[in-house]
């Protein structure tokens, strides 16, 4: 792995923390995190009283190339929205939980003060 891949991944982590714990002080369950299957990955899984929340994470150290959001894509959306199907799918403990709703979570890491975090409700 190379420094910059490192530190991506680094960068990534750190925003995955943020967001999980940013969702359960909003009262959010976390069921699962970086969950992987053939088709993809979820970053953080969540219940949301009767839904299953599919969270997509996006870390970034600036907006120099877009905002973190606009990386989710119509085409990612839809993935992520399977990605659920099967992850309820693998967890039949869990089949009350009927919708599947994809929110976004956006960290953005300055270089001085506190990381910007927003949780947007159900993007798709």
């Amino acid at each position: 792995m190379t420094t910059t891949q490192a530190q991506r991944k680094a960068l990534g982590d750190f925003g995955e923390r943020l967001a999980a714990r940013r969702l359960s002080d909003e009262g959010y369950v976390v069921l699962d995190r970086n969950w992987r299957c053939d088709e993809g990955e979820i970053d953080i899984v969540v219940r949301d009283g009767a839904t299953l929340v599919v969270c997509e994470v996006k870390t970034r150290s600036s907006d120099a190339f877009g905002t973190p959001l606009e990386a989710v894509t119509a085409v990612k959306a839809a993935r992520l929205y399977r990605l659920g199907r099967r992850w309820l799918k693998a967890h039949p403990e869990l089949r009350q939980l009927r919708a599947v709703r994809i929110d976004v979570v956006t960290v953005v890491r300055r270089q001085r003060g506190c990381a910007d975090v927003q949780h947007l409700v159900g993007v798709v």
